[in-house]
């Protein structure tokens, strides 16, 4: 197998907190929001000349075309698919350079240290590498902003890491209230309930996860 010249981008989609929500919600429930989450995910593959590699557990694999339209697709799942009322929020990472295909799959160092920059990533966050940063060029509409260098598993160095951050529009993920018990997003308006621990206010997407908290707030607080 000979790499290709051609310099490919390559994003490693999940949602942040599965392990969690599967615990909380059951095998079933997880899997059918996992599968909703792979479903609005391929909506947005066309549109930003991207294609699906393959699912991994709760992760979703693409490779896109170009690396300005794969930050572009970046920032539509983290800032719309995962800021949805009853949601886990989603976190990207993404790497630009060669690799090699064997059947509908690809490998190589380059894919490698794209799915160690999504496990970098926080819940909302569109994390990418100094070579997508650089190959993608200017970008109006979006600020990439320096997250500092990052010890990724299984690689040597230290990483620098840049977070892109949509300009003038769209939700903040960061302003989202998660439920601290099965971490889903919850919109103030439509939550099932509130408790104080600690002088913080929480946020539940049902009476169980409140009564759990209140249980063990603990168990759930970092």
């Amino acid at each position: 197998m000979a790499p290709e010249s051609r310099r490919h981008t390559f994003l490693f989609a999940d949602l942040a907190g599965f392990t969690a929500l599967t615990e909380m919600m059951g095998d079933r429930e997880a899997v059918a929001i996992a599968e909703g989450f792979f479903s609005s995910a391929r909506d947005l593959l066309a549109e930003h000349g991207a294609t699906e590699v393959k699912t991994i557990g709760d992760a979703l694999m693409l490779r896109a075309e170009e690396p300005d339209a794969a930050i572009r697709l970046g920032l539509r799942l983290a800032g719309e698919v995962g800021t949805r009322h009853g949601y886990p929020s989603v976190r990207v990472g993404m790497h630009t350079g060669t690799a090699v295909r064997r059947g509908d799959d690809w490998f190589g160092a380059t894919v490698n240290l794209a799915a160690r920059v999504s496990g970098a990533a926080a819940g909302g966050e569109v994390l990418l590498t100094e070579a997508t940063r650089v190959s993608a060029g200017e970008l109006s509409d979006i600020d990439l902003v320096e997250h500092g260098r990052q010890a990724l598993r299984n690689v040597a160095d230290p990483v620098p890491l840049f977070r892109a951050v949509l300009l003038g529009g769209g939700r903040d993920a960061d302003a989202l209230r998660i439920d601290p018990v099965c971490r889903m997003a919850v919109d103030p308006s439509r939550q099932a309930g509130s408790l104080v621990y600690e002088g913080r206010e929480y946020s539940f997407c049902s009476l169980e996860c409140a009564q759990r908290f209140a249980a063990e707030p603990e168990r759930f607080v970092s």
